[in-house]
């Protein structure tokens, strides 16, 4: 007797564990690990991944249930994917069924029907399946399972005869072209003999296919050759001439063609990295390298130069960037070197597009994935490279279960695979950089520009000067006069702005109310375009009221400046200027990312407003004047990680401007020009501010000195989320070590938030081998017995906002 263990779909702490299922006898060849099936568990039967198979169990046999089902007769998943979610499991403390949903596109964990698809000559095929598909290349699996003929079917799978295709209610499914394939010479001539002189077309069409028997076409195409109708077509086709058969066509994610380049000449800097790096991958070794380059130092070539050498030796890439804005200029680089080797992976690509590229890439059909965050996962089985571009981005972090860092998985794969991982970044996150002084991970160094280009110079704005100079635009005036400058000289510029929306805040000037969200504890924000206030947290929107809610007075007016707002003053100060806005708002609709960037790369306009989203990765000729209208935004976040985001941020903003022949200029706006994160950002100077963020780190004791881990717990009643946090605070002081601090609970700030209060805990501690224990008794704690009571507790072990 074989039986499997299987993990089904039901997140549940006492469900967390494998189960064991007898596989009928007729099954044994076709499940394996990997497959998803259908097992009954309770009164219905759920979807579940069969992660083991073995010989003996403990259970006694009359209490044994079968598999009921069986979903996929290849596996989804491979022997490395069930063991990364058991690392994934333990290292976010979740649930092992939410880390093997997270490795599959949508379209695979959705309601679907399966049906085999011909690809070949029905003689092809095992006998006894030949008669499904003679009249149609498409049969419903159902309809081959009743008749017990799955193991002929699986060895048509494997010889690549028949497609497995999942038609799931989302689309996502296997896109397909209907074609004609024409019989061969004999079965033509003999056609030909009995069509009389009264169809000549009919004849015409005939002595066309002899000349092309065997082959396949559209319809369209044959009609538009033989210059005859469709009519004709299908006559000739009944009498026997050809067969409809349907072909697999992939869905093309990319909008565009894109020519082909050649490897450049890399500079002396670039070469001693690449050749580390190629060095590692020759030797197959794990290593994680710390490529710290200064904005267009060209680390994007020295990782497509990398990625060149691991295809040579016949290995798999992928290419990690954190916007998904980013992603068409990435990907377009990477077509350009490696044409239809490349796959994509991303949060804007259809059910249908993600479905695809990730069976192209399941299927070794590519060599190379560019992708945010969860093209991590991608199901390659040979990897011989991982890119993280950008590595200090906080979007690297999954903030739902499982809460994983991409930087940890690739580390993690890496080490399955014995291959290297390049970490880039111009201000590398200062965990990173103090492992990399450690000796932990390799330190690569590009000091200067690709093409000796002076980096942009920088002027810092005291906005306060200007305000008591009778200034109270947006824009200081040296900024001002700047982009009249640029407009002149048909330059381009780029204004940058962390805030969407029009205002950030609607006030009453007599009693001080502010318009609130009614779900969370945070002002709603102005939208100009359709008259709105909005929550950028929960979506709730309203009517702007034209008296204050509170007092009734209707001197209520906008705070706070916004995208919108600017791209308006914009219009006012410059008239003739063309403005591109680049936010949430404008880019919703799929394309709308690389439409704007294209029409400002061609040109059609002078200025490309935008929120972060823009500060990255942007690479265009004419860009000479980059503005930052305020530094402060970041600045004060009540974050401990607040000064390196804004020196980030800074530093990748201001490295837009001048990346090739024209000299570049930044202007700083800010209320806090003292400030080092803004000062140091202006010479681009990393180190100095690596060594007072981490004085400043040590003395708060903070990351990197100490780890941290968030406890969240919430409720929409105030006084049960108060007491509840405070249980967890006091068994967690009761359970840690005295060296472990615990610090709250305290409301977090944000302290409501779609009608739930939160409060949190933090944990800090430098070594605590009990802590995972610990969390996860907590857990325990909290899903037998305080979920009852509608209370939601989340542990995060590495946040990356508190």
């Amino acid at each position: 007797m074989v039986i499997a263990e299987v993990i089904v779909d039901v997140s549940a702490y006492p469900v967390d564990r494998p189960f064991d299922y007898v596989i009928p006898d007729e099954w044994s060849e076709l499940i394996e690990k990997g497959c998803r099936v259908k097992v009954p568990f309770g009164p219905r039967n759920v979807l579940g991944f069969v992660v083991g198979i073995k010989d003996e169990t403990d259970i006694p046999l009359d209490k044994m249930k079968s598999i009921a089902e069986i979903l996929d007769i290849e596996s989804v998943l491979t022997d490395e994917m069930l063991k990364m979610a058991k690392w994934l499991k333990n290292q976010t403390i979740c649930y092992e069924i939410d880390a093997l949903q997270v490795m599959l596109p949508g379209a695979l964990r959705a309601k679907y029907e399966k049906f085999a698809v011909l690809v070949t000559e029905v003689e092809q095929l095992p006998e006894v399946i030949q008669p499904y598909f003679v009249k149609n290349a498409r049969v419903n699996l159902k309809v081959i399972e009743k008749d017990a003929l799955l193991k002929p079917l699986k060895q048509a799978v494997r010889n690549g005869d028949v497609l497995i295709d999942n038609v799931v209610k989302q689309q996502g499914k296997i896109k397909q072209v209907r074609k004609v394939q024409i019989a061969p010479l004999a079965q033509l001539e003999a056609i030909e003999a009995q069509i009389t002189a009264r169809a000549p077309k009919q004849k015409q069409l005939v002595q066309w296919m002899k000349l092309n028997e065997g082959q396949l076409f559209t319809a369209d195409e044959i009609c538009k050759a033989v210059d005859i109708t469709n009519a004709v077509l299908t006559s000739v086709i009944d009498k026997g001439a050809a067969v409809y058969i349907h072909q697999e066509v992939y869905r093309d994610p990319f909008t565009k063609e894109v020519a082909r380049t050649d490897f450049l000449h890399l500079t002396n800097e670039q070469d001693t990295a690449l050749a580390q790096i190629k060095k590692a991958l020759e030797e197959k070794r794990q290593e994680t390298f710390l490529l710290h380059g200064i904005t267009g130092s060209g680390k994007t070539e020295v990782y497509l130069q990398a990625i060149q050498q691991a295809i040579a030796e016949e290995k798999e890439a992928i290419v990690l960037v954190p916007e998904i804005s980013l992603t068409p200029q990435m990907t377009e680089r990477f077509r350009s070197r490696f044409g239809e080797q490349v796959a994509v992976m991303h949060s804007g690509l259809s059910v249908g597009e993600k479905y695809d590229e990730w069976r192209k890439i399941q299927q070794g059909k590519v060599k190379v994935v560019v992708g945010a965050r969860s093209a991590i996962f991608a199901p390659f089985t040979n990897l011989g490279l991982i890119i993280l571009d950008e590595e200090h981005e906080s979007t690297y972090k999954q903030e739902d279960s499982p809460r994983y860092h991409a930087r940890d998985v690739a580390i993690w794969r890496s080490q399955y695979y014995d291959c290297p991982v390049i970490l880039g970044s111009a201000t590398p996150a200062l965990e990173s950089f103090a492992r990399a002084k450690k000796g932990v991970y390799t330190l690569l160094t590009l000091e200067n520009r690709a093409k000796n280009q002076a980096l942009p110079t920088v002027h810092i704005v005291d906005m306060r000067e200007q305000l008591k100079g009778g200034n109270r635009s947006m824009f200081s005036e040296p900024l001002a006069e700047a982009i009249r400058t640029r407009l002149e000289k048909k330059e381009q510029s780029v204004l940058f702005l962390n805030r969407r929306g029009y205002s950030s805040f609607v006030l009453c000037r007599d009693c001080g109310t502010t318009v609130q969200c009614p779900n969370c504890d945070i002002s709603l924000t102005y939208h100009r375009s359709n008259e709105k206030l909005k929550c950028h947290y929960c979506g709730h929107d309203e009517y702007v009221p034209s008296e204050c809610p509170q007092c009734q007075s209707e001197h209520i007016r906008y705070f706070g400046t916004g995208t919108q707002k600017v791209e308006e003053e914009i219009y006012k100060l410059f008239p003739g200027a063309r403005v591109l806005r680049m936010d949430v708002d404008t880019t919703k609709q799929k394309g709308a990312h690389e439409k704007i960037l294209d029409a400002f790369g061609a040109g059609e306009a002078d200025i490309l407003l935008g929120t972060q989203m823009i500060a990255k990765g942007l690479d265009f000729p004419n860009i000479t004047l980059v503005g930052v209208l305020s530094a402060d935004t970041s600045l004060h976040l009540p974050d401990y990680r607040a000064a390196e985001k804004t020196f980030q941020l800074m530093t990748q903003v201001s490295g837009r401007a001048g990346r090739h022949d024209k000299p570049g200029e930044v202007f700083v706006q800010t209320y806090t020009p003292e400030h080092y994160a803004i000062e140091l950002s202006k010479e681009q100077l990393y180190t100095p501010f690596y060594e007072r963020e981490m004085y400043s780190r040590h003395t708060a004791g903070y990351p990197p000195y100490y780890y941290i881990a968030l406890i969240q717990v919430s409720h929409e009643d105030v006084l049960l989320a108060a007491e509840y946090a405070g249980r967890a605070a006091e068994y967690l002081r009761s359970s840690l070590s005295f060296e472990v601090s615990v610090i709250g609970p305290t409301t977090a700030s944000i302290s409501r938030l779609q009608n739930r209060y939160r409060y949190q805990c933090l944990i800090k501690y430098k070594r605590e081998p009990n802590l995972i224990p610990v969390l996860l008794q907590l857990i325990k704690m909290y899903r037998s017995d305080w979920i009852k009571k509608g209370i939601v507790l989340t542990v995060d072990l590495d946040p990356t906002m508190i």
